[in-house]
């Protein structure tokens, strides 16, 4: 999809999940369709109806950030939605002239992020990238994501194996929710990311193989994945709940780290002492350094 279908799918997708009674239109009348008018919403923008128009038909190269604003208020869309829609008129706009190669994406993780890793021995933390690759974790992130890793065509990415692997339904708990998440943080990445090719290829991939992405991709919902919360259930020491925390590493962009914390006391807390000392005596190695994958 290029820029000026995803730029019209998505307010389509915003403007018919607002009723008018939600933006406060009296007398809205009988109508065929779910949601508010284009006129309406033109309205509510204080713009031309002729000018969103030209907006919902994809044309955003151009609109100034004031008018964004004014079209994101009318439409109600919360800061993740906003700043999408930010996202997609930058994209619209002319390909700056690159005058060096860009640089290549980074392929194995620093020995110093690597000994952080390992410093955190009982709350699981791995780093990912933006196609949801798990680049690297501690050996109880390993341990704790075993069945990720456990199928080779998984090709240690989450989203493949979220989408692809019956296994992670059994995985997550609270797998819709999960699903709704990682297509949301996909789709805010492809936002911001329009020519990641990895990603885009990915999305591609995802999208013809998978039913459950390919509907959750066409409601055009975003959100970054920096904070919630997850419940597993871990084939070796049963359920688990965690309250997770991603931050950015901006000494590699599009890497985050993901830290899981548990309560104290709580019995994933024990149940997680469990799996790190299952994973210790295990034959096979458990270190992030053996798992480590030379790919961004």
């Amino acid at each position: 999809m290029d820029n000026r279908d995803e730029v019209g799918e998505f307010l389509r997708t915003r403007r018919a999940r607002l009723t008018p009674e939600q933006a406060g239109i009296i007398g809205g009348g009988r109508r065929r369709v779910e949601g508010l008018r284009r006129e309406e919403v033109a309205m509510l923008a204080g713009m031309s109806s002729d000018y969103y128009a030209k907006m919902e038909r994809g044309n955003l190269a151009g609109v100034s950030a004031e008018v964004l604003d004014a079209l994101a208020l009318a439409l109600r869309l919360d800061e993740a939605e906003t700043e999408h829609l930010h996202d997609l008129a930058r994209a619209a706009g002319p390909e700056p002239i690159r005058r060096r190669p860009r640089p290549a994406a980074a392929t194995t993780i620093r020995p110093s992020l690597q000994r952080f890793l390992d410093t955190n021995t009982m709350t699981p933390t791995f780093v990912q990238n933006r196609r949801k690759d798990l680049i690297a974790a501690n050996p109880i992130g390993l341990a704790l994501f075993s069945p990720l890793f456990a199928d080779p065509s998984n090709q240690r990415n989450n989203a493949r194996f979220t989408f692809l692997s019956p296994a992670s339904r059994v995985f997550f708990t609270d797998w819709e929710k999960g699903a709704d998440s990682i297509v949301a943080s996909m789709r805010t990445d492809a936002g911001k990311h329009p020519h990641d090719k990895d990603l885009t290829d990915l999305i591609g991939e995802l999208v013809t193989r998978s039913d459950a992405f390919r509907t959750r991709w066409a409601a055009h919902n975003v959100k970054p994945h920096r904070s919630g919360s997850k419940r597993i259930h871990h084939p070796d020491v049963g359920d688990l709940e965690f309250e997770f925390e991603g931050m950015e590493l901006p000494g590699t962009p599009g890497w985050m780290l993901y830290a899981y914390t548990t309560e104290p006391g709580s019995f994933t807390e024990e149940r997680i002492a469990l799996l790190g000392s299952l994973s210790a005596t295990a034959d096979e190695p458990t270190s992030s350094t053996a798992h480590n994958r030379d790919r961004a």
